[in-house]
């Protein structure tokens, strides 16, 4: 490719990039926190569930399904998040023992062999109504995680600032606020699809 095509493409691909980001607004690839799935605080993980299974049969199904479960306190502003892997995390038996597991890692077991170990271990461990038990018992705030500061963007934010704070926090999702209020969660999965339909029509793919 000569000098003059490669500088045309890069200015082709840098416009449609410009283009992409300028054309969708946050607040309209949001999905509104009254969509969302929330809880109190002092719900249980078990209560968490529920609310979770009901937002997603009453969101829009052609759309990803909600991930996670924001907290909320007694004014009910956002405190905190749970997702999928805190959840698993919660459920795991924990105790000196397991524990050990982590140690030994530490004296070049090969991971094939620890993963044994962990495998018989829980074989021997809690059955499976013991850890559903968890799910009544757990309450949310023992498990969710407070959102950092780079988890917040304000609804008329570009879309590029947006995107570099997915990136740089490796962050699932942003709180999208307006004066100070969360008023809706900005999702990596909406954020993907968006540009990448974008580039579909337009037709980055055929230059």
């Amino acid at each position: 490719m000569c000098k003059a095509a490669a500088l045309h493409r890069y200015l082709y691909i840098t416009f449609n990039r410009s283009f992409i980001v300028n054309k969708f607004l946050i607040k309209d690839l949001m999905v509104p926190i009254s969509e969302y799935a929330t809880v109190p605080v002092g719900a249980t993980l078990f209560e968490a569930y529920l609310a979770l299974e009901k937002a997603q049969e009453e969101y829009d199904h052609d759309k990803y399904r909600h991930r996670a479960i924001l907290i909320l306190d007694k004014n009910n502003q956002v405190i905190g998040k749970v997702g999928q892997l805190d959840v698993l995390r919660a459920l795991e038996p924990k105790n000196e023992k397991f524990d050990r597991f982590e140690d030994i890692s530490k004296f070049n077991f090969s991971s094939q062999f620890i993963m044994r170990l962990h495998e018989q271990y829980l074989m021997q461990g809690e059955p499976l109504s013991d850890i559903c038990k968890k799910g009544a018992q757990i309450k949310v705030e023992d498990l969710m995680r407070a959102p950092t500061e780079g988890e917040y963007v304000e609804e008329d934010t570009s879309l590029n600032t947006a995107i570099h704070q997915l990136v740089r926090g490796s962050h699932m999702a942003l709180l999208v606020t307006r004066d100070n209020d969360i008023v809706g969660i900005l999702r990596l999965t909406d954020v993907f699809a968006a540009i990448f339909h974008t580039m579909k029509e337009c037709g980055i793919d055929d230059q």
